[in-house]
């Protein structure tokens, strides 16, 4: 039985994956490879730990220099920033690492490349060596992006609500 549902069976595929709870109650590992899965999950996940700390940095006064970003609340920035013509080449920038990350997702499912899912070939220097440490930081890191997931979203829906910015009083 699964560890979080303890009503639903554990799915045998995320046995072995790291951060494994049993937790698939809508059964999107029968239909998708756990690898495409885990792979989306860590993106989201580290741009969810980024956007959170960016938009409570923001909210709290930190800018870029220049005149135009220092009148923009974190609500009104990617419009302002359209306006300005500033997005265009950030969005370019962000079609080339996804263009990279589709290249090593591709290759890693089809195990052309030794890659684990979410791997980018940059940071590993920084794991610990021991297997079992290095392990327990992929843990923190899956575990720290599933809360920024849920986080952002809160703060986003919190931010247009109430017009506010962090911490919304």
């Amino acid at each position: 039985m699964s560890e979080a549902t303890p009503y639903l069976k554990a799915p045998p595929q995320l046995e072995g994956w790291v951060g494994n709870k049993g937790f698939d109650p809508l059964s999107i590992t029968d239909a998708l490879p756990v690898y495409l899965v885990r792979e989306a999950e860590l993106k989201h996940g580290r741009v969810c730990m980024l956007a959170t700390v960016g938009w409570i940095a923001t909210d709290l006064g930190v800018r870029f220099p220049g005149e135009m970003f220092q009148s923009v609340s974190t609500l009104q920035a990617h419009d302002a920033m359209v306006k300005a013509g500033l997005m265009q080449p950030f969005l370019a920038f962000i079609g080339c690492l996804e263009l990279y990350g589709g290249f090593l997702l591709l290759q890693g499912l089809s195990e052309e490349l030794p890659r684990e899912a979410g791997d980018f070939f940059v940071g590993k220097q920084f794991l610990p060596q021991d297997a079992a440490k290095a392990k327990e930081m992929k843990l923190k890191e899956l575990e720290n992006g599933r809360l920024a997931m849920m986080a952002f979203s809160g703060i986003a829906t919190a931010g247009a609500l109430t017009g506010k910015g962090w911490p919304f009083l």
